[in-house]
Parts: C-alpha cells; sequence; structure tokens
C-alpha cells in the first residue's frame, strides 16, 4: 500500500508542477489557459508541486488565492499524512 501513496504523491506531484509550466507558457504566447480552479484542484488533490511550479515559472504568485491558498494546502496535506502515517494506513 505504501508503494501505491508514494506512486501517487509522485505523480500528482509531477502532474502539478508541469500544468504551471504549460500555463505559464500559454500566459506568454497569449493562448488559452488552463482554469484556475483546474490548477487549485491538482495542487488540493496532493500536488505540492503546484508550489514548486509556481516559483520556479513564477506563476500565479501574485493572486492571493495561489500564493496563501497552495501553501495552506500542503500543509493540510501534510497534517493529512502525518496522521495516517500514525496510524499505519
Amino acid at each position: 500500500m505504501i508503494e501505491i501513496a508514494i506512486g501517487y504523491v509522485l505523480l500528482i506531484n509531477l502532474f502539478a508542477f508541469s500544468l504551471f509550466g504549460i500555463d505559464k507558457r500559454k500566459a506568454v504566447k497569449r493562448k488559452w489557459r488552463i482554469p484556475e480552479a483546474t490548477l487549485l484542484t491538482v495542487a488540493a488533490l496532493g500536488g505540492a508541486g503546484a508550489l514548486l511550479g509556481m516559483y520556479t515559472f513564477h506563476h500565479k504568485t501574485r493572486k492571493p488565492k495561489f500564493y496563501v491558498g497552495v501553501p495552506a494546502l500542503l500543509v493540510a496535506e501534510c497534517m493529512v499524512l502525518w496522521y495516517l502515517w500514525g496510524n499505519r494506513f
């Protein structure tokens, strides 16, 4: 079970990081964008990579919804993982 959890965390983080990079590229080229709700949903599903993507690509770092919301989601996810780890899944 732990292998599945680790695989999920790795994939969702890579996906979140990639989405922020893709959306930044689209913003620069003035093309169709990924909705903010999608970016936040992926971050909520365990995408701490969203925070790394935000600061790597300098994207959405001025919007309170993101510079407050994404770190708050990361803290909440860490608390859930800490709780689950304490209960050994």
